[in-house]
C-alpha cells in the first residue's frame, strides 16, 4: 500500500486520487492500518480540495465494498427517496407507502434526527414495538414480502460511510460536497435502488444556503447514480419554513396518519405528491405526470396507502393501534401557547432555531446518545407572508418540563421576524433536475 502521508499530501496539493489509491486508503483505515488521525488529515484535504467525479465515485464504490449489497429481481421498480434533512420533513412516513401501495418496491434506509433536524428512525420509533434494526437477509425479506422496508443502517452495509461520517462529524468535514455525494449514493446504491429522489433542501432550516450550491451537490448526486446504473432525480424544495404544521416525533407521525387518511396540509401534499410522481414516470408505471398525480390521489382517496402503512407497522412489530389511538405514540403533560408579540407579515423564519429550541424539551438530540421524548415538539401554524395579528397563535410547544417549555415559547417565537409590509409567498418547489 503507498504511504498514507503522501497521498494526503497529494489531495492537499490538489491532485486526483486514483481509484486504486482511494480504495487501498479505504481499507487501509478499516483494517486498523491507518489512524484516525490520517484519515481525518485526508478529510480536510478533501474539504478544502474537493473530489473530481471520478474520484467521487471511486469513493462511493470503497464504501460500498466495504460492506454487503443487496439485490433484487425484477418484480417491482426499486426505489428510494432521499432528503438532505429540514424542520418538520415527514415526508418519508408518506411517501413510502403510496409508493409501496402502487407497486414500486421501497427499502428505504433511514436515518436518527441530529442537532436541529429531525430523524426518520425516530418518528417510526414514537410507535410502540416498531422494530428499525435489521440484517440485510431480513430486511430484503420485508421489502419482497410487503413492497416496503423502514430501517436503520446495518453494521453489514457500507460500513466504512458510517465509521468516515463519525469523523466528519467531529472534524468540520460534513459539508463536502463530494463526501455528501458519496455517503448518500453509497448507502442508496448498497440497497439495491435503481431510482431514486433527492428532495435537496435549501433555505435556513436547511445546510444548503441557496439555489446555486444545491445545484453543484445536484450534479455530483446525478452522475454519480449515473455511473453505477443509477436513475436519480432531484428536487430542490424549500426550507425557510418549517414543513406541515408538527416538528417533533409524535405529532409528526400524527400529521402523516392524518395524510393518509385523507387530510393532507397543502405543502406536504405538493412535495409528496412530487416525490411520489418522479418515481411512476422513471420507473414506467406511469406516462405523464397528470396520471401519476392521479394515481397517488386514489392510493389514498382508496385507503390503499393507510393500508400500508398498517402492514408494514405490523411486519416490523409495532402496535398498529396507533393510526387509530395516537396517545399511544406518545403524550405531553405542558401544552404552551405562542403568541405573535406585534401584528404584520411574516418576513422569515429561522427554522434552524426553532429545531435547535426544541433539542431543549428532548424533541431531538445534540448527541446520538442523547434521550429523545417522543411526545415533545411543537405545531407551528404561520408561513412566510402570512398575516399575524397581535396576540394571535403562532403556535403550541407540547413538553413535559414546564420550565423548559416556557424557555422554549420565546425561542420559538423570536425565530420569526413580522413586519408591518406586505411580504411576498415563497415557491415550496424551486426547481427539479
Amino acid at each position: 500500500m503507498q504511504n498514507p502521508v503522501e497521498l494526503i499530501l497529494a489531495k492537499r496539493e490538489g491532485k486526483t486520487l486514483s481509484v486504486e489509491e482511494i480504495s487501498g486508503f479505504i481499507k487501509g483505515f478499516l483494517e486498523g492500518r491507518i489512524a484516525d488521525y490520517q484519515m481525518s488529515a485526508l478529510l480536510m484535504a478533501i474539504y478544502f480540495k474537493g473530489l473530481e467525479p471520478q474520484e467521487i465515485s471511486g469513493l462511493t464504490r470503497a464504501y460500498i465494498e466495504s460492506g454487503r449489497s443487496i439485490a433484487f429481481g425484477d418484480e417491482n421498480p426499486v426505489v428510494d427517496k432521499h432528503s438532505t434533512g429540514g424542520v418538520g420533513d415527514k415526508i418519508s412516513l408518506m411517501l413510502a407507502p403510496i409508493a409501496a401501495s402502487l407497486g414500486l418496491a421501497v427499502p428505504m434506509i433511514s436515518g436518527r434526527g441530529l442537532g436541529h433536524t429531525g430523524g426518520t428512525l425516530d418518528k417510526l420509533e414514537s410507535i410502540p414495538g416498531f422494530r428499525t434494526q435489521y440484517a440485510p437477509d431480513e430486511f430484503q425479506d420485508l421489502v419482497q414480502k410487503h413492497g416496503l422496508a423502514l430501517v436503520g443502517q446495518s453494521d453489514d452495509l457500507v460500513p466504512a460511510d458510517r465509521q468516515i461520517y463519525a469523523l466528519r462529524d467531529v472534524t468540520a468535514t460534513v459539508e463536502s460536497p463530494g463526501l455528501i455525494t458519496a455517503s448518500i449514493m453509497s448507502k442508496k446504491i448498497a440497497e439495491g435502488a435503481k431510482y431514486l429522489v433527492i428532495d435537496l433542501k435549501i433555505g435556513s432550516g436547511a445546510f444548503m444556503p441557496n439555489l446555486e450550491r444545491a445545484r453543484e451537490l445536484a450534479a455530483l448526486l446525478i452522475s454519480t447514480g449515473a455511473s453505477f446504473g443509477q436513475k436519480v432525480r432531484v428536487v430542490f424544495s424549500n426550507m425557510n419554513s418549517p414543513l406541515g404544521l408538527a416538528v417533533g416525533n409524535a405529532l409528526e407521525m400524527v400529521e402523516a396518519i392524518e395524510y393518509l387518511k385523507g387530510n393532507p396540509l397543502r405543502d406536504t401534499k405538493i412535495l409528496t405528491s412530487q416525490l411520489v410522481a418522479l418515481l411512476l414516470l422513471e420507473a414506467g408505471l406511469a406516462q405523464t405526470e397528470e396520471q401519476a398525480f392521479r394515481m397517488i390521489e386514489e392510493a389514498v382517496s382508496s385507503g390503499k396507502a393507510l393500508d400500508k402503512l398498517e402492514e408494514v407497522i405490523k411486519a416490523q412489530g409495532g402496535d398498529a393501534r396507533v393510526l387509530e389511538d395516537y396517545s399511544l405514540l406518545g403524550s405531553s403533560k405542558v401544552k404552551l401557547p405562542i403568541f405573535a408579540d406585534t401584528s404584520g407579515y411574516v418576513q422569515s423564519i429561522d427554522s434552524r432555531a426553532i429545531g435547535y429550541a426544541l433539542v431543549r424539551i428532548k424533541a431531538g438530540r445534540m448527541k446520538v446518545t442523547d434521550a429523545i421524548d417522543y411526545g415533545a415538539g411543537a405545531l407551528l401554524i404561520p408561513k412566510i407572508g402570512d398575516r399575524l395579528e397581535k396576540g394571535e397563535a403562532i403556535g403550541e410547544i407540547h413538553a413535559n418540563d414546564a420550565a423548559k417549555a416556557e424557555e422554549v415559547v420565546s425561542l420559538v417565537r423570536s425565530a420569526y421576524r413580522i413586519v408591518p409590509e406586505p411580504v411576498e409567498k415563497e415557491k415550496l418547489i424551486f426547481d427539479i433536475e
